[in-house]
């Protein structure tokens, strides 16, 4: 059996994290709080043998909302504090129809590191619609290790 190489997966996976909008509605109705400045910058995920980087870019659009530019994707996100949960509401603004993404992320001490996490459609099925479906959903599965995905590593670039 063949496998994938590192950076091949990274850019699925990558692909799966901002092309794979899949809700028709934000996790919340409005933010839930302001921008983290330490998410604004330039990100990079780095393949460790070939050393081929995908590149994302976020950037503060205003007080509560981010634009995130990656491999020639734009999208909005937003934080959407959903039952003691950081999750972040990520529209895809190419789409026509605009639908939307969730996920959580971890950032280390220094703010070097950032790991996402999306939510995953197999827990939380595409077909479920409207925000309070979604949201009981989500607040039951939030002790189901299968909720989220695997992490997509990034590590901020210097300029």
């Amino acid at each position: 059996m063949k496998t994938i190489p590192v950076f091949a997966a990274m850019l699925l996976a990558a692909g799966l994290f901002l092309s794979g909008c899949n809700y028709e509605v934000p996790l919340t109705a409005k933010p839930t709080r302001k921008i983290d400045a330490q998410l604004i910058g330039d990100w990079v995920a780095v393949d460790k043998d070939s050393k081929e980087e995908e590149m994302m870019y976020v950037r503060k659009l205003d007080d509560v909302t981010y634009v995130v530019a990656m491999d020639k994707e734009i999208y909005r996100a937003f934080h959407s504090d959903f039952a003691g949960t950081a999750f972040l509401s990520v529209q895809d603004l190419n789409s026509a129809d605009r639908l939307y993404l969730y996920l959580t992320y971890r950032l280390s001490p220094d703010g070097k590191q950032l790991s996402v996490l999306t939510v995953s459609t197999k827990v939380v099925p595409e077909e479920t619609k409207g925000r309070s479906a979604l949201q009981k959903l989500i607040k039951r599965q939030l002790t189901n290790p299968k909720l989220l995905n695997e992490p997509m590593e990034f590590t901020r670039k210097s300029r």
